[in-house]
């Protein structure tokens, strides 16, 4: 080697080399090597006499990073943790047999949750660019998965914001005793003052939420123009997620301190005051009695797939988004054990606070039916109709208990046979009220808010509790705006503010549609149709990308590379056989429950007083179909136009991240391979910019599967990604 060159001057000289050969090639601007930590002795965490170290960047290669560790696990927490953990698992788990029901779900949980929530944190770390860029890099002809993704999210954004809408038009609703709905209004008809007939036929809470709140037609058909008190709600909600996502994860990363651990205050707070209200451990041990038989159901092993699929956020883009401002060392394993198992608890708690206030709100409606059923019995001993016999003599009217009752209302049963049915008296049992089911925003907004009319202080109560809500909602909205705006902000070069503030005002004008008075009938739709099916067929192709096209072996030797060990086997034998296998089951489940069920929705009869399932009429069903469609699209799009090289599918660009990132590995190789990468006229033979390391033998695998040797073009890593030399 001539002694002029840079490798003989860095042998022979004490000097420190201002040019690398990697910076030369890159033809990026000189490191300053003496500024580094190494030339000045620095410890690693300090900083260098004069410099500045800027929180959000990553000082490797430009990309705005997280400021901590706990940063960056609360906002995965927020993401994950949403409402469904409060209304829609306490629902499936009373359901689908109580405490049976989490068998199922944590086995579930093994099997799909963590190893796929696993897979999204590992490739969003190790290629550091949001969806579309990771899914273009793995396998540029199934680039449509990440275009998917970034479609689906904005469907739920549209809808789910409004859901946040609901919960602070309730807030500031909660500032005044006695709440609103606690009871009936009064209506004049000239000198006589009667109770509204549509809350009379219902309940106040119930009559708040439909006439009060939505003000919701009879039909999806009759629109009923914009409800203005919903789109002012809607349009402090969009401010509100606007506010905390405008300046990326520096803005949302502080936000998530609050948004994501405040819930769990009130939570707790709610445990320990349900725990003290009479009829609460009815509740807790009506949930946790275990219904064995449940577990034999197919619709039990769906339901608690498709729970956890969506609790942890897979496939919405938000997990391999937060996940790619993380360092490419980071433990990316146990941040997925972690977050999951949060999530499960957090589960686990939201369902011991609601049913042990449901069990009291069980026990104070079963008092209730005890007491009218009573005066009916007194009116008919009055007239005759019913001998005073059929009293047992220790039954003291005056402070009838739930037993006493129940043992008069056998009697008369069993005495009166033939005319039982037209005295009209119920059974009273609490049993039944702990059985009627209800989740999503009859949980929320009806029967919790009904319960917390009798707590004392129920103002206090009310406003903890919707703050929570709009804290949930807000931690997953942040996760889902972030799941569109990265990729974005990848592939061009706008600013993220004004990025931000353009999506949140299109967001919100599209959002008018679910605040007209008819609204609700179309949040139910997309929620029904925008998210499920497409999701599961996003997850399984980013499963089968890694898994069986780009390789499990190779994917898994790149994370013994990236996190300095090799993930257990179980991984292995997840990724590649039983996930996919049980995401197709649920596919295939999910696609033939669509086909028996009728597509439809519940209508609020104002007449009656009560809800009316209504078919959806032909223009609607095809809005419902067409999001579907809508979100899958992309997927044979992309994959056509690439498999006939109508576009470029980008293999040949990396991200200035990830090339800063190769250029800085290169520069640290020895001698021969700067030498080597120097005198390669073929691409192909341009050394890896990953380390070198023992080929993977698989699980228990006894030979190797690639060849280590660089130089070839035979590579193992995410080197093959996105460069020039990529075998995909």
């Amino acid at each position: 080697m001539p002694k002029n060159t840079k490798v003989t001057q860095r042998e022979h000289s004490n000097e420190a080399v201002t040019e690398s050969v990697a910076d030369l090639l890159s033809l990026e601007h000189p490191m300053d090597y003496k500024s580094s930590q190494m030339s000045m002795g620095l410890s690693p965490g300090s900083t260098a006499p004069g410099r500045s170290l800027l929180p959000e960047q990553d000082l490797e290669d430009g990309r705005p990073a997280w400021n901590n560790k706990l940063e960056y696990i609360l906002a995965q927490v927020g993401f994950s943790v949403g409402l469904g953990n409060v209304w829609r698992f306490p629902y499936l788990c009373q359901k689908n047999g109580g405490g049976a029901y989490l068998v199922p779900y944590f086995i579930l949980l093994l099997l799909i949750g963590i190893p796929l929530f696993f897979l999204e944190l590992a490739v969003g770390q190790r290629i550091r660019r949001g969806s579309i860029g990771v899914w273009n890099y793995v396998y540029p002809k199934l680039g449509g998965i990440g275009v998917s993704s970034l479609m689906v999210c904005g469907f739920v954004g549209l809808y789910y914001n409004v859901i946040i809408g609901w919960s602070i038009f309730y807030f500031f609703q909660s500032f005044q005793y006695p709440l609103p709905w606690a009871e009936c209004p009064i209506k004049k008809n000239g000198t006589q003052a009667i109770v509204e007939p549509e809350c009379e036929k219902s309940s106040a809470t119930t009559y708040f939420w439909y006439r009060q709140t939505l003000n919701i037609t009879s039909t999806i058909d009759d629109t009923g123009g914009l409800n203005w008190k919903m789109t002012l709600s809607l349009l402090v909600a969009w401010i509100l997620v606007c506010l905390a996502v405008i300046k990326g994860i520096q803005s949302s990363g502080k936000v998530m301190y609050f948004s994501s651990l405040f819930p769990y205050v009130v939570l707790f707070c709610f445990l320990i005051r349900g725990l003290l209200l009479k009829g609460a451990v009815d509740g807790i041990a009506h949930m946790f009695t275990p219904k064995l038989e449940k577990m034999l159901e197919p619709q039990v092993w769906r339901e608690a797939a498709t729970q956890v699929f969506f609790a942890l956020g897979l496939g919405f883009g938000g997990v391999i988004a937060f996940s790619s401002y993380n360092k490419r060392d980071n433990n990316c394993h146990f941040d997925a054990t972690l977050v999951s198992t949060i999530n499960f608890v957090t589960s686990i708690l939201a369902t011991l606070v609601v049913f042990a206030v449901l069990g009291f709100k069980a026990n104070i409606m079963n008092e209730k039916c005890v007491v009218e059923n009573a005066e009916k019995i007194l009116g008919y001993l009055e007239k005759g109709v019913l001998s005073r016999d059929l009293v047992p003599p220790h039954v003291n009217f005056s402070q009838l208990t739930a037993q006493d009752y129940s043992e008069m209302y056998g009697v008369i049963k069993t005495v009166k046979e033939d005319s039982f049915g037209q005295l009209g008296l119920d059974p009273c049992i609490l049993e039944d009220e702990l059985n009627k089911a209800v989740q999503g925003t009859g949980l929320a907004f009806i029967a919790f808010t009904e319960a917390m009319t009798h707590f004392p202080a129920s103002p206090c109560w009310s406003v903890m509790f919707f703050f929570m809500l709009i804290n949930l909602g807000l931690g997953s909205m942040i996760g889902t705006m972030t799941g569109i705006t990265t990729p974005i902000l990848d592939a061009f070069k706008i600013r993220k503010e004004i990025l931000c503030v353009v999506c949140c005002i299109i967001a919100f004008l599209l959002g008018l549609l679910f605040v007209q008075r008819s609204g609700n009938y179309f949040v139910t739709m997309f929620d029904d149709y925008s998210a499920g099916l497409p999701l599961t067929v996003v997850v399984i192709l980013e499963n089968i990308s890694v898994a069986w096209i780009y390789g499990t072996k190779r994917f898994m030797q790149d994370l013994e590379d990236m996190l300095g060990f090799r993930p257990y086997s179980f991984y292995y034998y997840m990724w590649r056989y039983v996930s996919p296998a049980v995401l197709v089951v649920l596919i295939v489940a999910t696609v033939i429950e669509m086909s028996v069920n009728p597509a439809g929705y519940n209508a609020w009869v104002e007449e009656e007083g009560s809800e009316r399932f209504h078919s959806y009429p032909p223009w609607a069903l095809a809005m419902a179909y067409s999001l579907i469609v809508v979100a899958m699209l992309p997927l044979p799009i992309v994959f056509i136009a690439r498999q006939f090289n109508l576009v470029s599918d980008g293999s040949n660009k990396l991200s200035v991240s990830y090339r800063k990132g190769m250029m800085k590995d290169i520069s640290n190789l020895e001698e021969q391979d700067e030498q080597r990468f120097i005198l390669g006229k073929n691409p192909s033979e341009a050394p890896s910019p990953m380390p070198a390391h023992r080929a993977y033998l698989g699980p228990g695998g006894t030979q190797e599967m690639t060849n280590t040797n660089y130089g070839t073009s035979t590579k193992t890593g995410y080197q093959n990604i996105g460069s020039p030399e990529s075998e995909l």
